[in-house]
């Protein structure tokens, strides 16, 4: 029975509306368009709510509204346009990255082979005040803090307006090491929407991670504020950070914690994985199998919010109890809140928690035992979009796979080329133990799919199955599959 506190019901509370007022920036970014472009624009309904402007050479421009909808104009682009963009708008760094100088925008390229730009992502910048106000109570505390999201969900706007509050609202020292300019604005002088933060720009995107040192060792910050972190060496240096006292808040790209968590190099991020074997006192007591996966380190991050829009988080209060939660199998409990029309928050302390009251997943128990041992052939994917692997299996139409959230339970393992390369420690845990290892080219569901057909004997009774190896299988996981369709090495293989 679930205690009172675990079911109490969701609870709406009130919160500031969110404000804009960008109508001079806007006309900035209008002037820095073809003039065709700004008069057919105009004309687009709904246009003075513009998010992204996609122009590709000898293709109908793109225009896309807040609102979802997206609008073609009935011309193709030429090279005289998009070189008056170019010509309109400041340097492209090594990024190929633009901007106009005094406003947020961004201005993407896409060059050809010679170097010369034959496409344009324009995506408009907004300093929204009042985008903070959801999670305005972890704003004002002092842990670090990681956003997590794909693009063009908001992260980069509630990271600049949490710069803003924090110095201006809460007097703190904070330092915006700014890769891109796109937190600060285009030019020396930072934006307004960063209010009396400090902005320091960045030569290069390979540089990030000495710009954060530099940061802290510098100008004596109480809070590094970074966007995207996405490299093994800024991961490194956000833990060095952390490990110094000073508060971080960071983005990066992906969905949910365990994106993090499977991604190689920003696992770190959050603890990290390691394989750990456990004594026979232990595995009894947790009721688990004696080889399992483990946090391998504190986190860097105490906090972190998925944004699933921008109107809906899911925010895990203590990342290391829910990565704990995530390796073991178990529920994991995480707090949700939704921003409604009317401008209040919808608060649910025990949104994930209730789900697993409702639909308890059993711990793993040894493999000798496990009951569970139906025959289908166990697949853990490690750093392959689950989703996307459920899918594939879907699309096979066969009940002979199940995935598993552990190594020590898989037949075998499905990884990407570009994870196996890196020499991920459970990679290398999984050909220890004899795991079959098959590695993909690339994470689609058309991949998956082959890797399936290559898995399993999908040709029916005709053609008669062939005894796995001895070396094929996890040691503990009991006898052969023996519908897998070709004997299986430990040794890596590409499908």
């Amino acid at each position: 029975m679930a205690s009172p506190e675990l079911l109490q019901p969701p609870q709406a509370v009130d919160a500031p509306h969110i404000r804009s007022g960008d109508d001079e920036e806007l006309r900035d970014l209008v002037a820095a368009l073809p003039d065709r472009l700004q008069d057919d624009l105009r004309t687009v309904a709904g246009w003075t709510e513009v998010v992204e402007i996609v122009l590709d050479l000898g293709r109908v421009p793109e225009v896309r509204i807040s609102d979802g909808s997206e609008r073609l104009l009935p011309w193709k682009v030429e090279a005289g346009h998009i070189a008056a963009v170019v010509e309109a708008i400041g340097e492209f760094t090594d990024d190929n990255r633009a901007g106009v100088p005094g406003t947020l925008h961004r201005f993407s390229a896409i060059r050809n082979r010679s170097g010369r730009v034959v496409g344009l992502t324009v995506r408009r910048g907004r300093a929204l005040h009042g985008t903070t106000a959801i999670v305005r109570d972890i704003v004002a505390g002092d842990r670090s803090l990681l956003l997590l999201g794909p693009p063009g969900v908001g992260k980069t706007t509630m990271l600049r307006e949490m710069a803003r509050v924090l110095a201006n609202d809460h007097g703190a020292r904070v330092v915006i090491v700014d890769t891109s300019n796109e937190i600060g604005g285009d030019g020396d002088i930072p934006h307004p929407g960063i209010g009396r933060a400090r902005r320091m720009q960045v030569a290069a995107p390979d540089r990030q991670h000495r710009v954060m040192i530099e940061a802290v060792e510098n100008h004596m910050p109480e809070v590094i504020v970074v966007d995207e972190i996405g490299t093994d060496l800024e991961a490194e240096a956000a833990r060095t950070i952390a490990e110094r006292g000073v508060r971080l808040i960071a983005t990066a790209h992906g969905q949910t914690l365990d994106n993090v968590l499977l991604n190689p190099l920003l696992s770190d991020l959050v603890g990290g994985v390691e394989s750990v074997t456990l004594s026979d006192d232990e595995a009894r007591r947790r009721r688990t199998q004696k080889t399992v996966l483990e946090r391998r380190s504190p986190p860097t991050f105490d906090t972190l919010i998925e944004l699933h829009s921008r109107d809906a988080f899911v925010i895990h209060h203590n990342v290391a109890g829910s990565v704990d939660a995530i390796l073991r199998g178990g529920a994991v409990r995480a707090e949700s809140r939704m921003r409604l029309p009317d401008g209040r928050v919808l608060r649910d302390t025990n949104a994930e928690a209730r789900v697993s009251v409702e639909n308890t997943l059993p711990q793993p128990k040894d493999p000798v035992d496990d009951p569970g041992d139906d025959g289908r052939l166990r697949v853990f994917p490690f750093g392959v979009s689950r989703s996307r692997l459920e899918h594939a299996i879907a699309n096979s139409a066969t009940d002979m796979v199940r995935l598993v959230r552990h190594l020590a339970q898989a037949d075998v393992v499905v990884t990407l080329r570009s994870f196996h390369r890196k020499r991920a420690r459970v990679l290398r845990d999984a050909e220890a133990r004899g795991v079959p290892v098959y590695v993909l080219r690339n994470n689609t569901v058309t991949q998956m799919e082959a890797c399936l057909a290559t898995l399993l004997d999908m040709e029916g009774p005709e053609e008669p199955p062939q005894p796995a190896q001895p070396n094929a299988t996890a040691r503990g996981n009991g006898a052969p599959r023996q519908h897998l369709r070709t004997p299986l090495s430990s040794r890596p293989r590409l499908v």
